[in-house]
């Protein structure tokens, strides 16, 4: 693990560039700076723009890192290559022990970004590890690149201009109305000015999905997921843990709270954790959370809202994460509330537990696996698409309310060694005892120092919408049901023919989507296909059943939850199956970081 002592810098952010403008004015220049307010919500802290003749660097900075400098734009040391960057450089201090001869102005990690572009070019984004999304400009030769961490934890969007300019921003709000033409940029990718064109920065062993052959060693899992954690406690300001009681955000405090007192962070802000859960009162999540928390020892922060407060934030949390996907914003809405509450305890980061079900195949359809072979590459589309669901959730909920999440089973290390495992070992065998990811339980189940309770480290999973009450997807249906009738429903084909809405409440989640974002290419950035459980397209076709059910709910897995089970055994007058998909889960816990969210085929 990184010294406790490295004094850590990092901003979280928006930015927005514009290069290539065609009419190069004083009110150009004030509309530039007005878009970029647009994304003041993610940096509330400070504002900058730099302009270099038609090309400008905008700015909103959220300070995690080095909070009193490292304001942006970020230099070199002449100034001739300027940066514009929303994330956080992890291993910024090692990088900047190989830049021995270059000059540091500030504290702060991205900086590391323009010197790295002078020693090494182009070719130097694969050394970053962390979750950024940047745009570089060499005023040298007037070449810019933009670039987005490997897995799209951070946003970037890229968009053309009729008089020939290219943006790039962090959300599409602040380029759809001055763009003809964007698109949601790419993760893992570099666009470069020079070249004209986007390409590939990260090629892991696992990208191929070719079935990879490592055995399970859970030390190994254990060190490299401990490892990711605690090189996510750099920062300058308070934070804590989402926490809902599920295996993933469990884990992650467990790790926290054991990592916690030797970290700097400890010093500056005591070594007490602060962990947080919202629910409906009553619901799954709020006990499971609650029973992690004490048996932690953290200080816990339980959150409540009602189902009518998230209907009225829905318009709010849908003009933020910027999607109609319908389990995508049924699990933003609690997370978009959560935010906010955090917020104004004087938090500005936290610790939350997505991609582990990516990774480990830990959705309750992964039951249906019909092989390892299958198993792995679904994992792979899984992840590849997390950009589009989980990640984009987590990102623009949090920094709605300039608040900052830092996901560490998305590290870039953790993914290769977990994605190296024989996927054999990730399959559910109910006659071998394993549950769905069992490697991850199996890794934390220490008998000396137990790291979490076996009956928590062995509980199975909810989706993070089911979790936070059931009544909560009641309350969307029925309000979808109250402002949807069944003629538009008639009429969805010819209203919407491009990814279709299939139900009322995604019908009514593309209207508000469609009143903030009504270009075609809005709506071309949001991915749609069949899906049942968080399934992507393809895994569809694991189960016969599946294809007559398509609801994004987790239980919609039918009789892979353990109740299902027990129904079966049961005569039913309905299809046990069909039956299930349709109601709300009656018990179990969720993870609050984690949504269920159905993926595209990538």
């Amino acid at each position: 693990p990184p010294s406790p002592e490295v004094p850590p810098a990092g901003t979280m952010c928006g930015i927005l560039a514009v290069l290539g403008v065609g009419d190069v004015s004083l009110a150009k220049r004030s509309r530039i700076i007005e878009l970029s307010r647009r994304l003041r919500h993610r940096g509330p802290d400070w504002s900058g723009i730099h302009s270099f003749e038609d090309c400008y660097l905008a700015h909103q900075r959220l300070a995690i890192v080095d909070p009193t400098s490292g304001d942006q734009p970020l230099y070199n040391e002449d100034k001739t290559v300027v940066v514009t960057v929303n994330g956080e450089i992890y291993n910024h201090e090692e990088l900047k022990a190989k830049l021995k001869h270059h000059k540091f102005q500030t504290g702060s990690d991205c900086e590391v970004i323009a010197h790295l572009y002078e020693e090494y070019g182009e070719e130097f984004v694969d050394m970053l590890d962390g979750m950024f999304s940047f745009v570089l400009l060499d005023t040298r030769d007037k070449s810019f690149i933009a670039a987005r961490d490997a897995i799209g934890i951070c946003p970037l969007y890229m968009g053309w201009g009729l008089d020939g300019s290219v943006w790039f921003s962090s959300e599409m709000k602040a380029l759809s109305d001055d763009c003809e033409r964007f698109i949601s940029f790419p993760p893992g990718h570099l666009y470069s000015s020079k070249t004209g064109g986007l390409r590939r920065w990260y090629n892991p062993p696992w990208f191929s999905e070719s079935i990879p052959s490592a055995p399970y060693d859970p030390l190994l899992i254990r060190e490299s997921f401990e490892k990711a954690v605690i090189k996510r406690l750099m920062t300058d300001v308070p934070f804590g843990v989402l926490l809902s009681g599920g295996l993933d955000s469990s884990l992650v405090a467990s790790v926290v709270s054991r990592h916690l007192a030797e970290t700097k962070v400890a010093r500056q802000w005591g070594n007490k954790l602060h962990t947080f859960c919202i629910g409906l009162k009553g619901s799954p999540d709020l006990k499971a959370a609650k029973e992690v928390a004490d048996y932690l020892g953290t200080v816990h922060h339980e959150l409540h809202f009602t189902v009518q407060e998230g209907i009225d934030a829905l318009e709010e949390v849908i003009y933020h994460i910027e999607t109609y996907d319908v389990t995508t914003i049924r699990a933003s809405t609690p997370m978009f509330l959560m935010s906010r509450k955090i917020k104004s305890l004087g938090v500005k980061m936290v610790l939350s537990g997505e991609g582990s079900d990516e990774i480990f195949g830990g959705y309750l359809y992964f039951h249906k696996a019909p092989n390892k072979k299958e198993l792995h590459e679904e994992t792979c589309r899984k992840i590849k698409a997390l950009h589009l669901y989980d990640c984009l959730r987590a990102n623009k909920a949090t920094s709605a309310w300039g608040l900052e999440a830092r996901v560490p089973f998305l590290d870039k290390n953790f993914i290769n060694v977990a994605m190296d495992l024989d996927p054999e070992c990730k399959m559910i065998r109910r006659d071998l005892g394993r549950m769905e990811k069992w490697v991850l339980r199996n890794a934390f189940d220490d008998e000396k120092k137990p790291y979490l309770p076996k009956h928590i480290l062995y509980r199975q999973k909810e989706q993070f919408s089911d979790g936070v009450g059931y009544s909560w997807i009641d309350g969307l249906k029925d309000h979808a049901n109250a402002h949807v009738s069944d003629s538009m429903m008639t009429n969805a084909s010819f209203v919407y023919p491009e990814n279709t809405p299939t139900t009322k409440e995604a019908y009514y989640y593309r209207t508000v989507f469609e009143k903030f974002y009504p270009k075609n290419a809005a709506r071309l950035t949001v991915p749609g296909g069949p899906s049942v459980a968080c399934s992507t397209a393809k895994a569809v076709e694991w189960d016969a059943a599946w294809s007559k059910l398509l609801d994004p709910s987790g239980r919609a897995a039918l009789g892979v939850h353990d109740a299902a089970y027990e129904e079966e055994k049961a005569p039913a007058s309905v299809d046990p199956v069909l039956e299930n998909a349709f109601h709300p889960p009656a018990h179990g816990e969720s993870t609050l970081v984690k949504s269920a969210v159905p993926a595209a085929a990538v």
